[in-house]
């Protein structure tokens, strides 16, 4: 069961790693790669036994409240075929994109605390 984490923490870093390569094209960029590299790397600490449960925690915190922060007032989908059309699909997907980060920081979390190495 171990692996199957490590594992699932090694395809997450290559997700996050990739949510930082689409991220240039976006009007404020440099925030998202920094968001999404601090989930990289804790995959990367997680793969290693490195990340604490505290990190894990804070990390989720954080993504929740930027899950919360970001949600548009209306949902308009996530669409990709239509590109960007309006602020709302922006923030439905940045605001996903958190809660993603949000949930597999809980998972980690939980396995920091329950898991047996």
């Amino acid at each position: 069961m171990n692996l199957f984490f490590k594992v699932l923490a090694g395809l997450f870093a290559i997700l996050f790693g990739f949510a930082i390569v689409v991220q240039f094209n976006d009007p404020d960029a440099f925030k998202w790669v920094i968001i999404y590299a601090m989930a990289l790397l804790a995959s990367i600490l997680f793969i290693f036994n490195a990340l604490k449960i505290y990190q894990a925690l804070f990390l989720m915190a954080f993504y929740v409240a930027l899950t919360v922060i970001y949600w548009p007032s209306v949902f308009e989908g996530v669409q990709l075929d239509q590109g960007m059309k309006t602020e709302n699909i922006e923030l439905a997907r940045e605001s996903l994109g958190s809660l993603i980060a949000a949930v597999v920081m809980l998972v980690y979390a939980l396995r920091i605390k329950f898991g047996k190495t």
